[in-house]
């Protein structure tokens, strides 16, 4: 019998070996998981009765909830593909998106509805949906009354839609496949020294579920054991430490900001002395992250390295079982990494040992590549060129050096902001630095620092520029420093510097 692929079933195994067992709590409400795959049976009858066929995408643009989890593991196991987008999306952005996928369906919140109509405006065969509202009521008790007739999913079927930024601005919309993020879950699963999960975790959910971090490595890895899920539409440094404390939170998986914010908080110690395990991805963890957080609470923190297009991880320190500060750890059981060194040609040469090179990727949880032929994945080997400059240091742990985008290039010379970066950072009166490339008649392009200052220390320009003399050679130095109120981020915590180079990038 060809065994049943479908990322959902997940919900279904736990159901069956633990139906009774507490699923997701989110605020007052509470699923075990035998209601909450029962739910999800009855939303996927619901979708298919109002006319959706396979393969068709419905999109979410919804916060974390009990709901989100609901609609998405419903989407899947309907054999329909998910389109998580961001609820703090505008309407041209939502309604671009939309188009792009062919979305038959969006689900929003009520407070997003009015975005979404407005977005959705010339997309007659967009219908939307608010959660919550009579529409939303009827497929739920449409499929109550209805008996789920599932179909085995193979693993090459299309689960997920995620829009990443693409280099020319434009969002690309990475296909995932059910095989994909169930290869990446029973990776992540296989290791053991510390566990990566246990059934008998509570896992705090408060990295945004419309992003592969928070979707597959946090909720899918959690439903493919069983553990408890605390669900959180948005973290509060102190509102989630009361969250973890009032549920015995077991695992975190989070972003730097949110372990910064937390070495700030009075009693984070005693409040996270119950977590086993603190995970971190979505951007780089600062050493002095690192190290603050574990003189404030005594817990370290294992760092892992992802792309949406690699559903997500690639890399963690939990291989080795030993937090290093400032590595991203080895690879997955399964996963192949290799650095390339790129002179032009389709094949590359590999980077000389301890040099840095592109990183690139080969797997089974590697995408199908992008929306909608499938243009921009793997090569015929099956190697992903990730855009991600890397090195192996001595014990073959890796470090993530920049984006290959990113670099900078200064006379001839490769600059890796993130090596500027790390170096600003060390200083005492620095809370956060970004540096971009801006174009330059002279040197080609010419570096620019821009530095948020922690509250109340002072700090000129002229101390950053000192600092970086002596701790960098001279092309490196930022000929350009900014000291600026904050800096724009991602969703999960990364700089972004796109919208810094639209500001910053012909001044």
């Amino acid at each position: 019998m060809t065994p049943n692929s479908n990322v959902a079933e997940f919900v279904r195994n736990s159901a069956r070996n633990y139906p009774t067992q507490v699923a997701v709590i989110d605020s007052d409400r509470i699923l075990t998981w035998a209601e909450l795959d029962a739910q999800i049976d009855a939303f996927a009858c619901g979708l298919i009765q109002r006319g959706l066929h396979a393969g068709e995408r419905v999109a979410l643009l919804l916060g974390n909830s009990a709901d989100f989890v609901v609609a998405y593991f419903g989407i899947l196991r309907a054999g329909l593909v998910a389109v998580p987008l961001n609820p703090a999306y505008t309407a041209p952005e939502i309604a671009l998106l939309i188009a792009d996928s062919g979305a038959r369906l969006l689900l929003v919140a009520e407070g997003t509805a009015a975005t979404a109509n407005a977005a959705t405006t010339s997309l007659a065969a967009c219908e939307v949906i608010v959660l919550g509202s009579k529409p939303w009521l009827e497929i739920l008790e449409t499929g109550t009354q209805l008996v789920l007739a599932e179909q085995v999913t193979p693993t090459n079927a299309l689960a997920l839609l995620l829009f990443t930024a693409g280099t020319s601005g434009r969002p690309k919309g990475a296909m995932l496949t059910h095989g994909a993020l169930r290869a990446n879950v029973e990776m992540i699963r296989s290791l053991q020294a510390p566990p990566a999960v246990q059934h008998s975790d509570v896992v705090l959910l408060v990295l945004p579920m419309f992003h592969v971090y928070g979707l597959n490595a946090a909720l899918g890895l959690a439903a493919s054991v069983g553990a408890t899920c605390v669900v959180l539409d948005r973290f509060d440094p102190v509102g989630s430490l009361e969250v973890i404390t009032k549920h015995g939170v077991t695992t975190v998986a989070g972003v730097p900001g949110m372990y910064q914010a937390w070495c700030q908080i009075p009693g984070a110690r005693e409040a996270l002395a119950g977590v086993r395990l603190f995970t971190c991805g979505g951007s780089p963890l600062p050493l002095r992250v690192f190290e603050e957080f574990a003189a404030a609470t005594g817990h370290q923190i294992f760092e892992g390295y992802g792309m949406t297009e690699t559903a997500p991880v690639v890399a963690t320190t939990l291989v080795t079982g030993v937090p290093k500060p400032g590595s991203v750890g080895r690879p997955l059981p399964g996963v192949q990494v290799r650095l390339v060194h790129d002179e032009g040609s389709d094949s590359g040469t590999d980077a000389e040992e301890g040099d840095p090179g592109e990183m690139w990727v080969r797997g089974s949880s590697v995408f199908s590549g992008y929306w909608p032929d499938g243009v921009g994945g793997s090569d015929a080997d099956g190697w992903f060129r990730s855009g991600d400059i890397a090195f192996f240091d001595a014990d073959g742990d890796l470090h993530i050096v920049d984006r290959r985008r990113e670099v900078i290039l200064v006379n001839g010379f490769n600059v890796y902001p993130r090596e500027i970066e790390v170096a600003i950072d060390s200083m005492d009166a620095v809370a956060e630095v970004a540096v971009i490339g801006v174009p330059d008649d002279v040197t080609g392009e010419a570096v620019t620092a821009l530095v948020v200052a922690v509250p109340g220390r002072a700090l000129s320009i002229a101390d950053i520029a000192s600092y970086c003399s002596e701790r960098l050679a001279r092309f490196k130095c930022p000929s350009v420093i900014r000291v600026v109120d904050a800096l724009p981020h991602s969703a999960t915590g990364r700089v972004a510097k796109g919208r810094l180079r639209e500001v910053y990038g012909d001044e």
